[in-house]
Order: structure tokens, then sequence, then C-alpha cells
């Protein structure tokens, strides 16, 4: 049996009041599938390149380890 067919035989079984539930997931599931012919390439407008400038400000490139990340806001790992 198929991954299509058990899905569908699951659906088949579930009560009608659980189908939104069904529904939502589906269309969230539609939804991640991206065509890349359906992304528009655009070039950064003033905006953009000033968020970019003011994040290259703010980002030396360090990394620290989750562990400190962690112990920095005072939670035990």
């Amino acid at each position: 049996m198929s991954d299509k067919e058990i899905a569908k035989n699951i659906i088949d079984s579930l009560p009608d009041y659980k189908m939104v539930y069904v529904i939502d997931v589906l269309n969230g599931l539609k939804g991640l599938i991206v065509d890349d012919n359906d992304v528009e390439e655009v070039e950064p407008d003033e905006w953009d390149l000033s968020m970019i400038a003011e994040a290259e400000k703010v980002n030396d490139g360090t990394t620290i380890s989750l562990e400190e990340l962690a112990k920095d806001l005072g939670l035990n790992v």
C-alpha cells in the first residue's frame, strides 16, 4: 500500500468534525511547496541595503556555543 493510500484510509476513518484539522495541515503542507519559477528575483533597494549595512555593523562574525548562550540567559541545560 502506498503512502497516499495509507493517508486516504486514515482520512476516511476520521469523523467529519476532525476534517477541519486535516484540511489545515494539508493546506499548510501545500504552502511549503515552492516552485523556483514562483519566486521573483529583485535587486535590493535602498532600504534593503541600509538594513544589510546595519546588520554588518552589529555582526562582527563571532559565535558562541549553545551552552554559553543558555548560561548567559540564565538557563540550566
